[in-house]
């Protein structure tokens, strides 16, 4: 990575009177590949929309390569963008939906011929050129629109929840298939999820966006390891988050007493760092679950209910049965309010 390749400064983005996005800055380096984060409402398509130029900024500005495009059409800036439904021509062959684009800027036939073979190959897709989308799978239907607007040469490749359609199978081998075309061909790309185990597995860095702000940037070791918010935490798989209140753990449905001091406004703790079998709480198993390497349950407690993963060799407790488990200092992590 080297200089930023997008900057947006000072961005604000609105539907009617409806702020979206709040002057937002954010600068997308050269040749990484980042994802927008962050649940349904956060402003992460939106922010994304207004890179593509789908969306007019209210204030501040948006440069690409080190020039405003603002007020720049979105075909004129050099931006690829695949959608979550991938919008291939149904009628069109696979080698003629990705040679769409380089006809329409009406490039010399061998010229067309060649990138469109190469985009094809780029994304494992040869042997399949006379084939109809209808005639392709999800994962190859998702590789051919990533093929088409990988011909046009984006300075910057712009994805919308991209392998949302997929099943769990496919998603992973598209997951791989990303990282592979991002590393060959170096273009830049950003990527629009919600989903966290996408966002940790595919990007260099993250930003974890909430309500149209962002909450935390930073690579996925980073947002994993270190959540600096509650939400993000949470975002993250820390499920048993709570307020601390002198030398107690406080929710809406109890308080349960520390046996060490907080040194913190909130703890959270992931389930895998909750010990079921010792310590000094008391739980009621609600939920019992089989996850394979380990065993998933939920407790009801005086605090309220904790989640809590046990290894699968050790011996299952069953619904209704009362159990021991501790809310390490150990595997907490601190947090701002």
């Amino acid at each position: 990575m080297s200089d930023a390749i997008v900057r947006l400064s000072k961005l604000t983005l609105s539907y009617g009177k409806t702020i979206a996005v709040p002057d937002l800055d954010l600068d997308i380096m050269e040749g990484e590949l980042i994802a927008l984060l962050g649940p349904s409402g956060c402003g992460k398509t939106t922010t994304m929309r207004a890179i593509a130029g789908l969306l007019t900024p209210t204030s501040g500005t948006v440069e690409i390569n080190g020039r405003d495009v603002t007020r720049i059409a979105a075909n004129k800036r050099g931006i690829g963008l695949v959608f979550q439904s991938y919008a291939l021509f149904p009628h069109l062959s696979a080698f003629e939906n990705v040679a769409f684009g380089l006809r329409l800027k009406r490039m010399p036939e061998a010229e067309i011929k060649s990138r469109t073979d190469a985009g094809i190959a780029t994304v494992g897709l040869s042997g399949f050129e006379a084939r109809k989308p209808a005639e392709m799978s999800g994962g190859q239907q998702q590789r051919l629109a990533l093929a088409r607007s990988l011909v046009m040469e984006p300075k910057v490749l712009l994805l919308d929840e991209p392998l949302s359609n997929l099943d769990a199978r496919l998603r992973l081998e598209m997951r791989t298939e990303l990282q592979r075309v991002q590393k060959e061909t170096g273009v830049t790309m950003v990527f629009v999820t919600h989903d966290q185990a996408e966002a940790l597995a595919l990007a260099d860095r993250i930003v974890l966006m909430k309500d149209g702000k962002i909450e935390q940037l930073g690579t996925p070791s980073e947002l994993y390891a270190e959540p600096a918010t509650a939400f993000a935490a949470e975002f993250m798989g820390f499920e048993n988050i709570f307020r601390v209140e002198g030398d107690s753990l406080v929710s809406k449905s109890g308080r349960l007493q520390l046996t060490y001091e907080a040194d913190a406004p909130m703890l959270g703790w992931r389930p895998s760092g909750v010990p079921v079998g010792s310590g000094p709480h008391n739980g009621r198993v609600l939920a019992s679950s089989f996850a394979g390497g380990h065993r998933e349950y939920v407790l009801d407690s005086a605090l309220g209910q904790i989640k809590a993963d046990a290894p699968i060799e050790t011996a299952e407790v069953q619904i209704g049965e009362t159990v021991p488990f501790d809310l390490p200092k150990a595997t907490a992590r601190r947090l701002a309010a």
